[in-house]
């Protein structure tokens, strides 16, 4: 069954008015119409709606029946990832969303190549959004990753709210560190939350790393290979999937 997330505020009393481009999508690519079901999805819960109205601008749903969200991560995830070149960070949004990201944190850090004008921040991270609801959408997401685009040092000031905060530090994978992410993972609980750093192309600076780990961020390898910044966060939420849900 088709899923469309909406805000809170779409919800007035047991119906749900959604946007101009779900009722597209249903009417047009879906080919759906009145008295067609879909799941919809406002933060709060999943709700099994039945149309009530469907034209070229409008899609009202009436509310049927409230569903168990059997979809998400046990613990909540934080992607802080430097800028990297190019459109990566895209490719990231849409992956990481896939895999269960909870929040994806972008800044730009020392040897970040790719730099945002301030003016068209709020643009690029409508456009992430967009592509990360679609992909919670196609992978049955039952709450839409937070998308940001903040500084270093707030990164740092994030450590307080989370359970576990790592480094994906390449260096530690050189040195044959292979303990940190495995006993992090060993160490959380449901419902608890990990915030994990990693670096741009060029990777992070000593300078940042020491500031990250006085921070209470704890370096760790992803592995003994060194792994391209857009595989790194793939990587992290894989292997939380794993742990949490299929290791035995």
């Amino acid at each position: 069954m088709q899923r469309y997330f909406v805000e809170q505020t779409a919800r007035a009393g047991n119906t749900f008015t959604l946007s101009k481009d779900d009722a597209h999508h249903i009417k047009n690519v879906m080919r759906m119409d009145v008295g067609d079901e879909i799941l919809v999805l406002d933060g709060t819960g999943l709700f099994r709606c039945r149309l009530e109205q469907l034209d070229k601008q409008t899609a009202v749903a009436e509310l049927l029946e409230e569903l168990p969200i059997e979809t998400e991560l046990p613990i909540h995830v934080t992607i802080a990832y430097a800028l990297p070149k190019g459109d990566k960070v895209e490719l990231v949004a849409q992956k990481a969303t896939e895999l269960g990201v909870s929040r994806l944190l972008v800044f730009e850090s020392a040897r970040s190549v790719s730099k945002w004008d301030a003016k068209k921040i709020p643009k690029k991270l409508e456009r992430l959004q967009k592509i990360s609801k679609e992909a919670a959408e196609q992978s049955y997401r039952a709450h839409l990753p937070t998308i940001e685009y903040v500084t270093y040092d707030e990164v740092l000031q994030c450590a307080a709210d989370y359970t576990a905060c790592l480094i994906a530090y390449e260096e530690s994978a050189k040195e044959g560190e292979a303990a940190a992410f495995a006993s992090t993972l060993s160490r959380l609980q449901s419902g608890d939350s990990l915030l994990v750093v990693i670096g741009p192309e060029g990777g992070l600076t000593e300078t940042e790393v020491t500031r990250l780990t006085a921070g209470g961020f704890v370096p760790a390898s992803l592995g003994r290979r060194i792994l391209r910044t857009e595989t790194a966060p793939l990587y992290v939420l894989s292997a939380v999937s794993y742990h949490f849900e299929l290791k035995g």
